[in-house]
């Protein structure tokens, strides 16, 4: 018998067909109910003792080499179809043509932006560690800023958590390159919120870094100046003093929205100013954190979220939205 199944694995092997109908009569022939396979099968247990072993070894090679055999003939069965039975000349299916998402407009508005003045991009995991999220930008371990940022641990002892911030980004950066540095970081980052139509625990930020020689805080003015200009067509800005752990001194900048319809009263509550970043200088401890010379270097970083920016520019007053994937929100973009 283990001749007979032998011959039948030369037999299979070499057998080739485009045929439906003999690829079918191939699969009746060998794995049909009362197919060759089944037949050896029922014939193991008259085979002695001291042959099982070669003969079902045998059998499964043979049942191997049919399944092989038989998805090979299905796929040049599939691929000898004659196009020629086509008719070419009917109008292709219609596709429902796509648009960008508004999250992704305004970050590569952003983006453009700063390139103009000479900013590059750089990239980062969104799995982080300890050291680059918090310690390395002057967030020490039972630093109270920690509060301002509910995290996401994934481990602990080492602590591994979702980045809540993009400033990791830069700390990996700073590590690896000297000055002068200029980048923008954009991308996904998380903390553990409420969700409802102002706050989500998945959101965008893009930050910015600038470190040179000589770098002051009207440079860092300067800069802002320009981008809420481009971005927005309004010059107007105003500085608050606020408090980051990793620049000193810092500020929030508010640009001037106007009050010139209904949702500008409501967005601005009155005042006709928004909120729309935070910045400040580098804290020279940072800098130090990451090996370069603070007293040789200064620097400013700022920080928004997109999807603040994206509300205010397409007046979308419900945050969700960005999420929900709903078309009827979507196909508001294709234009753009």
């Amino acid at each position: 018998m283990i001749e007979k199944i032998e011959e039948l694995l030369i037999e299979v092997n070499s057998f080739n067909t485009t045929s439906k109908e003999e690829i079918e009569n191939f699969r009746i022939k060998y794995n049909g109910k009362k197919g060759v396979l089944n037949d050896f099968f029922e014939k193991f247990k008259e085979v002695p003792n001291d042959q099982k072993k070669e003969f079902g070894q045998k059998i499964n090679s043979l049942k191997q080499a049919v399944a092989v055999k038989l998805e090979d003939l299905k796929n040049a069965s599939e691929s000898s179809v004659v196009i020629e039975k086509e008719d070419l000349t009917r109008p292709a299916f219609p596709l429902e043509l796509g648009s960008r998402h508004p999250i992704n407009l305004v970050k590569n508005r952003i983006i453009d932006i700063f390139k103009s003045i000479g900013f590059a991009v750089a990239d980062g995991p969104e799995i982080e560690d300890d050291w680059h999220n918090f310690t390395a930008l002057n967030l020490p371990e039972y630093h109270p800023a920690r509060d301002m940022q509910d995290t996401f641990f994934i481990e602990q002892n080492p602590d591994i958590l979702l980045r809540t911030h993009t400033s990791s980004v830069q700390t990996r950066y700073m590590e690896e390159n000297q000055p002068p540095i200029r980048i923008l970081s954009p991308g996904r980052v998380f903390r553990n919120e409420a969700i409802s139509s102002r706050s989500h625990c998945i959101f965008h930020q893009i930050e910015g870094l600038y470190i040179d020689e000589n770098v002051s805080f009207a440079d860092l003015k300067q800069t802002i100046q320009f981008f809420t200009t481009e971005l927005f067509g309004k010059s107007k800005i105003r500085m608050r003093p606020s408090y980051f752990p990793f620049t000193e001194p810092s500020a929030e900048i508010d640009v001037y929205w106007g009050l010139n319809s209904e949702t500008d009263y409501r967005i601005t509550k009155g005042t006709g100013w928004l909120e729309i970043m935070g910045c400040g200088m580098v804290d020279p401890a940072v800098l130090k954190n990451v090996n370069i010379d603070a007293e040789k270097y200064s620097g400013y970083a700022f920080g928004m979220g997109i999807e603040r920016i994206t509300m205010l520019l397409y007046q979308m007053s419900d945050i969700r939205m960005f999420f929900e994937n709903d078309i009827r929100t979507l196909e508001q973009f294709k234009s753009l």
